[in-house]
């Protein structure tokens, strides 16, 4: 009788001891807005992760590659576009291993298209298979820089800028 009603007192205890955690809501993410200051570096680049967060299905890299391609007609963004072109020229014929993602965009959504046109012109058929091309831009460059990404095997994704 004493062991039954120690064993009982003991459940009791353990049961009154055991607190369920809490489960906090999730927090949910700020959607980043499209800068309206063309010349915002820090704000563009900001509001480019945030698209690129968002759409990581499918990518099994810990980073993927994001260019932010500057806008103007300036010296310097013409020097800054073309240091970039180059180096995704060389990261597309080098290609990327497959579950990684290479993000472009920026204030300007042809300049970003006809960079990512150019990079891939030479790309190799097929050799992107299992890769993610991001496209952040207008819908009026959607279809041209698709074409140009296709022959790569890369699955395009376009998100508009918004």
């Amino acid at each position: 009788m004493q062991a039954a009603l120690l064993g009982l007192l003991s459940s009791v205890v353990l049961t009154a001891c055991e607190k369920q955690e809490e489960t906090a809501p999730a927090p949910v993410a700020v959607e980043v807005k499209m800068p309206t200051n063309a010349t915002d570096r820090n704000a563009w680049k900001q509001y480019l992760v945030d698209v690129v967060k968002r759409n990581m299905a499918g990518v099994t890299s810990s980073r993927p590659y994001l260019y932010f391609v500057p806008g103007g007609e300036d010296q310097a963004a013409m020097d800054e576009r073309i240091n970039q072109l180059q180096n995704v020229q060389t990261v597309v014929a080098r290609t990327v291993l497959p579950g990684n993602m290479l993000a472009f965009g920026g204030p300007d959504s042809k300049l970003t298209g006809d960079l990512i046109i150019d990079a891939f012109k030479d790309a190799k058929a097929g050799a992107f298979k299992d890769v993610i091309v991001l496209y952040v831009g207008a819908p009026a460059d959607q279809q041209r820089v698709q074409d140009a990404v296709a022959p790569s095997g890369a699955t395009f994704r376009f998100v508009e800028m918004k």
